[in-house]
């Protein structure tokens, strides 16, 4: 009881994670500290009755939070984007921290270890980050038995990718072996071609190789007794005319969603030293700084199609008022990355608490 009184007194606002974990957490490397966090979760969580006490500071239940997009009933709408638990290795942890979603991958068919470290960088300067990655992940196969024993209930997306060393014309083979694996094990899917870290991988956006590998994939969907809701996951770097391709896409091929958007290569408006991020390098931008573009795709594809295709809102949202910002633009649903190691936990119930507020009766 006394362990619960505590906890709610100090962990029910950003002040304790801004002031002494994130600081902790920020003198390693961020995939160190990214590790780290993985751990210490997994060992606080082993405490009986920890969970339920993350859930009654962290979690913001109400009925009016719930919106059911392409057949799916969120019991919020503010989930965990992918790239953050790839390997599936903490859903049940996050499912305690009020998330209504947990998006995992990107996985591929056969385990690989992504590009050389270090791949991952912070610039506190811009609450943004820089990775590189390449899609590190164990496979298919171990991600959908990790998602075979987990205990919670959360709704878990499956972002799914090719491997590396797959070349363009056999990527459709590896996009349909990971849907079939983890068909059973997800409640939506979602198909990456616009991260950045995988050599070629954005070609793949060009709309001729985009609509086969879209309907192949919509008719190994089609097969199953039940079908399960496919969206894609598309860059912020797109034109007008390329967004306008990916709606008439969408449409041709009877897509559930679009995700809008990915990481950016660009380096506009960084206040970050230009010396620092070139040193730095490749790798695709996320947080603070993709607030607006994310926000004008978001509105583009929704007017674009006139309200018919659900957008799940991503990239830069580091407040309430950042969240809103992307509802009110039209997304249906929204999810966090960068701001939720930025800003903390706490975050997710900020907003849901501020949709609660803004709701028109």
């Amino acid at each position: 009881m006394c362990l619960s009184v505590f906890l709610r007194t100090h962990l029910n606002d950003t002040i304790l994670y801004k002031l002494l974990i994130k600081p902790i957490l920020f003198c390693f490397t961020p995939e160190r500290a990214h590790h780290i966090t993985f751990t210490g979760l997994k060992i606080l969580f082993k405490i009986p009755g920890v969970s339920s006490i993350f859930r009654s500071i962290y979690a913001v239940q109400d009925k009016r939070l719930e919106r059911t997009v392409f057949g799916i009933t969120f019991p919020n709408p503010v989930g965990l984007a992918a790239g953050f638990d790839k390997d599936a290795k903490i859903v049940d942890e996050f499912s305690s921290l009020g998330f209504g979603f947990i998006e995992i991958g990107t996985v591929t068919p056969v385990p690989q270890a992504g590009n050389d470290k270090p791949r991952l960088f912070r610039l506190p300067e811009d609450k943004a980050i820089i990775n590189r990655m390449g899609f590190n992940n164990g496979g298919m196969k171990e991600v959908a038995a990790r998602l075979r024993k987990r205990k919670s209930r959360v709704l878990i997306g499956g972002n799914i990718g090719k491997n590396k060393v797959t070349p363009n014309e056999e990527a459709l083979n590896d996009y349909i072996k990971a849907f079939n694996e983890l068909f059973d094990c997800v409640d939506y899917f979602v198909v990456n071609v616009s991260s950045p870290n995988t050599p070629g991988l954005r070609a793949l956006q060009e709309k001729g190789p985009l609509t086969e590998l879209l309907n192949r994939l919509q008719e190994v969907n089609n097969q199953k007794s039940v079908p399960k809701p496919i969206l894609l996951k598309i860059a912020p770097d797109l034109t007008n005319e390329q967004l306008d391709d990916i709606v008439e896409i969408i449409t041709e091929t009877k897509l559930s969603g679009i995700i809008a958007t990915n990481t950016t290569i660009s380096r506009d408006g960084l206040t970050t030293e230009k010396e620092k991020v070139e040193k730095i390098g490749m790798g695709g931008l996320s947080g603070k700084p993709l607030t607006v573009r994310s926000t004008e795709v978001i509105r583009y594809l929704v007017k674009k199609s006139n309200g018919s295709i659900p957008v799940i809102g991503v990239g830069g949202i580091h407040s309430p008022k950042d969240a809103l910002e992307k509802l009110e633009a039209g997304a249906s649903l929204i999810q966090l990355y960068s701001g939720f190691i930025y800003e903390g936990p706490a975050l997710v119930g900020a907003i849901n608490k501020e949709i609660l507020r803004n709701i028109k009766y």
